[in-house]
């Protein structure tokens, strides 16, 4: 084991978000690789809006995509003793004071800051009271008075400096005595030993408050490495109007998660020309040296692409099982039939999700066929009664149901009725099918069987029109 220390800590506030897999996915990369400990923190101090459902939607994601902690979920709400104590040393201390302007005077403070230019801050009114009155109050940590500068170097985006007049007295506690985000980062940061945060760069600007506050706690200062924004095609952060934020909704539209894995990784970070990345490769392969400064765009083809291609090279029987929810919500049951590995080798060249598959594969366990009226009024016509009688011969006449002896029944097929291969196998087709659109029709013959294969060669025959 090394020394490094990451983590990656949700708010129970909604779904797992893209960009939030793509922060935990580097944190858990850079873990495996450098034999180190990811963990896992729930950010639920705020009471009124985390919930249990988000709580289990943001592991079962986590889950789903394969980013398993070492320690963890930890829980904020757990830890408000000792976030408290924490507060009371920075009073003891002389280095956060109690705040009693309403909320009424900070926004005309704000107000008259603005009218003036200034920056519209906390003015400090509070800072040297020594009166304690019987009213409410916000802590606010004190920041250094005066000129002088935080700087730091971040991992992606280098140095960054930020000057001290910039900033205001943040609060780190509430009326209501919860501590605040900027507050209680640190405190666990700090205490859970992180060596390394990984984050969006939405955080940038927090980072010199919370530096400052790691120094007045008495607390080492890890190192920081800020991750660029997820952008949709219109260059405006990634939102619902760009589609699927939330990434269960993936795995709802069929996609695979090592092919969400893998487009994530590529979603800021490099290496080389390659697109195709397993777990393996990416714990092998990944550095911070690599990502980007420059935000991702999220590209929803892109890796539509990445999972066609999982699917295309997957292991039929774990996609036939990942298959089997998908063709229960649509009311298909695969109890009776053909195997079902075999109706997903027939179907991984021309799927690019598990919806697409669940689609494709649904005439394979249909009782009776129901067929679309225009192939139905085109192919299974009466002018066709011949080519299915001959069908149902030579078939029938098949020792094996194999590709080898399905090619010899067509050829003498072809010879016997005079048509070419397509005039033969589209009537076949929509006969099996109900379609005109399917794996190739050896194929289909091959998966259905010989007995069914007849019995729908038969009940096309007496659909004729």
């Amino acid at each position: 084991m090394s020394d490094l220390r990451v983590r990656f800590a949700p708010s129970p506030t909604g779904y797992l978000h893209i960009g939030g897999a793509r922060t935990a996915l580097f944190n858990y990369l850079l873990a495996q690789q450098q034999h180190g400990t990811y963990v896992l923190r729930i950010e639920d101090t705020d009471v009124a809006r985390s919930t249990q459902e988000s709580v289990d939607a943001i592991l079962n994601a986590m889950d789903w995509l394969g980013l398993s902690c070492d320690e963890g979920p930890f829980y904020q709400s757990d830890r408000f003793d000792l976030y408290r104590q924490k507060v009371q040393q920075l009073l003891d201390e002389g280095k956060a004071y109690r705040c009693y302007c309403t909320q009424e005077e900070l926004d005309a403070k704000r107000e008259a800051a603005l009218q003036e230019g200034r920056k519209p801050k906390y003015d400090g009114t509070c800072r040297h009271r020594s009166d304690q009155p019987d009213a409410p109050y916000v802590v606010r940590f004190k920041l250094p008075e005066g000129q002088g500068a935080t700087t730091f170097v971040d991992k992606i985006k280098g140095p960054i400096t930020f000057q001290h007049d910039e900033l205001d007295d943040l609060i780190i506690q509430r009326t209501d005595g919860t501590p605040t985000y900027n507050f209680v980062v640190v405190v666990d940061d700090a205490e859970m030993g992180m060596t390394l945060i990984i984050r969006g760069d939405d955080h940038v600007n927090n980072t010199p408050r919370q530096i400052l506050l790691y120094e007045a706690l008495g607390y080492p200062v890890p190192e920081f490495a800020h991750v660029p924004m997820i952008l949709g095609s219109d260059k405006k952060r990634l939102s619902k109007r760009h589609g699927a934020t939330s990434v269960m909704a993936y795995q709802e539209m069929g996609f695979l998660p090592e092919a969400l894995v893998n487009y994530l990784a590529r979603l800021g970070w490099s290496h080389g020309d390659e697109e195709i990345f397993s777990m393996s490769d990416l714990i092998e392969k990944f550095s911070l040296d690599h990502v980007g400064r420059a935000a991702g765009v999220f590209n929803p083809e892109k890796l539509l692409w990445l999972n066609s291609h999982y699917i295309k090279s997957g292991d039929p029987a774990r996609l036939a099982e990942l298959l089997q929810p998908f063709l229960a919500a649509k009311g298909v049951s695969t109890t009776a039939g053909p195997d079902l590995v075999e109706v997903v080798k027939s179907l991984q060249e021309r799927a690019a999700t598990l919806v697409e598959m669940a689609d494709g594969a649904a005439f394979y366990f249909a009782e009776l066929i129901e067929y679309d009226e225009k192939a139905k009024n085109k192919f299974l016509s009466n002018d066709q009664r011949e080519l299915f009688e001959i069908l149902l011969e030579q078939l029938n006449g098949c020792e094996r149901f194999d590709e080898e002896s399905l090619e010899k029944a067509f050829a003498v097929i072809m010879e016997k009725t005079g048509l070419k291969f397509g005039k033969v196998a589209q009537p076949l087709r929509v006969a099996l099918t109900g379609g005109t659109a399917s794996p190739s029709i050896y194929q289909v013959l091959e998966v259905l069987g010989k007995e069914e294969s007849l019995k729908r060669i038969t009940q096309a025959l007496g659909a004729l029109v």
